[in-house]
């Protein structure tokens, strides 16, 4: 034992040794390259490099430094982001707004005793229900994506009574139990079946298709707890309803007592040209979730926030009866959160992210246009976008060219035909033009090799 950790103290050393020091010996960086292969394919997942198509050399890129739109590797290579972390760089990576405030609570104290009263909680939920459509006004945080849709699931049923959930095919909710039962992509359910049995899946954007299950369900007896909808399906490949839908979904939800959740983990924060993609038809949810850019680039925070008709009698008399995650709303994410909206609202990212969303589709449909076989469609709002490829190894092609060519992005998780850009809100029109113009090459490439 005493061997043991010896050897353990004696690595742990080693590795805050690399942390510390600002820069690295050419043998030190040969070293963590090695170490991180060694360590990524015996002690995290031997599947995750080779999975990482773009990534996975024997060179593998070790992500070291990142700042603003950019991120650097061991070897001071700098890349373009262009995926933006699936969404959470809104801000921008490590931005100085957001991480100066970090550190002035860390210097307070970084996390809470769980039974005194934590004021950064209350005043980041005040502000949240100050930003945020309509009469929401109570909320609730968590770490992750699926934790936050696992606290929409369970404050339908308490509110509502009901047990049925309406969700949508090719959504994405998350992989915990919960949510991959309302996910609408097989392989990503079946190895876990049976998961919550009381779902139905409708087209998404088809608002008829929602109200006959919810009609059929309601006349052989079982209530339905929740709709849970993404206002623009993100995994799916940015799918983007008819202008009205979600206006036609929340007249369906109060004619039948049904709770709407608007899934906007990855919508929200100005990621879609507005601070919330249901603002977009001036709909308001009966349940929001939020999350990835609600921490700024900088912390994990997501959490809901509901209407006052949804926080019932039960859950005021037992406040622990939907969660108590130990690190919720901790201070230094609720820091991050407070600074990142000041940020936003103070520089509008939204409105940013819409003009350079629109510059972009407007580079990109001209691209469409000029390589019409290898590009077969363009798709977003604000700076969540798609494009869309004839084959799965056609588009895997494109984004390798494109990190070849020193800017990153990836597909999504439902619709292998597809890549996103998803850049930082905070990108430079100059730096757009870049990646158009590596873009377009990478293209050119795929053109050729598959004969297009």
């Amino acid at each position: 034992m005493a061997a043991y950790k010896d050897a353990a103290l004696k690595e742990a050393k080693r590795v805050l040794g690399y942390i510390e020091r600002p820069t690295l010996t050419e043998d030190e960086k040969k070293q963590i390259t090695k170490d991180s292969i060694d360590n990524f394919n015996n002690n995290v997942n031997p599947g995750w490099l080779e999975y990482r198509k773009s990534v996975s050399t024997d060179s593998a890129c070790v992500e070291w430094t990142d700042t603003e739109e950019h991120f650097t590797d061991l070897y001071g290579n700098d890349f373009i982001d262009c995926l933006g972390g699936f969404g959470i760089y809104t801000c921008g990576h490590r931005n100085p707004e957001i991480v100066k405030y970090v550190k002035a609570q860390l210097d307070k104290y970084a996390l809470h005793s769980q039974e005194l009263v934590d004021p950064l909680r209350g005043y980041l939920a005040h502000l949240l229900s100050m930003i945020t459509p309509g009469d929401l006004q109570y909320a609730f945080f968590t770490n992750g994506g699926a934790e936050a849709i696992e606290m929409a699931l369970k404050l339908a049923r308490l509110a509502t009574g009901g047990r049925w959930y309406i969700s949508t095919i090719g959504a994405f909710h998350g992989k915990s139990m919960g949510a991959i039962s309302m996910g609408g992509k097989g392989a990503y359910r079946e190895d876990y079946l049976p998961l919550i049995q009381q779902v139905q899946h409708v087209k998404y954007g088809d608002a008829e298709a929602m109200e006959t299950a919810i009609k059929n369900l309601q006349t052989v007896g079982e209530k339905v707890a929740a709709v849970i909808i993404e206002p623009i399906q993100g995994e799916a490949g940015v799918q983007i309803p008819p202008d009205g839908y979600l206006k036609a979904v929340r007249a369906i939800c109060d004619k039948y007592g049904v709770a709407m959740i608007a899934d906007e983990i990855q919508t929200g924060m100005g990621r879609t040209g507005t601070m919330w993609r249901c603002e977009y038809e001036d709909v308001t949810p009966d349940i929001l979730t939020y999350g990835k850019a609600f921490g700024g680039g900088v912390m994990p925070i997501t959490g809901i926030i509901a209407r006052p008709c949804m926080w019932g009698q039960k859950l005021i008399d037992n406040p622990w009866i939907l969660g108590s995650p130990t690190f919720g709303g901790n201070p230094l994410a609720c820091s991050a959160a407070i600074a990142t909206i000041a940020y936003m609202l103070e520089h509008d990212i939204p409105k940013q992210c819409k003009e350079k969303g629109d510059y972009f589709m407007e580079k990109l449909n001209g691209l469409m246009k000029k390589y019409p076989t290898v590009l077969k469609g363009v798709r977003g709002a604000g700076l969540l976008i798609c494009m869309e490829f004839p084959e799965a190894e056609v588009g895997y092609a494109v984004t390798k060219g494109l990190f070849d060519r020193h800017v990153m992005t990836a597909g999504t998780l439902v619709n292998a035909k597809t890549v996103r850009i998803e850049p930082p809100g905070v990108i430079k029109y100059e730096t757009i033009d870049i990646v158009l113009a590596k873009l377009e090459e990478s293209i050119q490439d795929a053109k050729k090799a598959f004969n297009l």
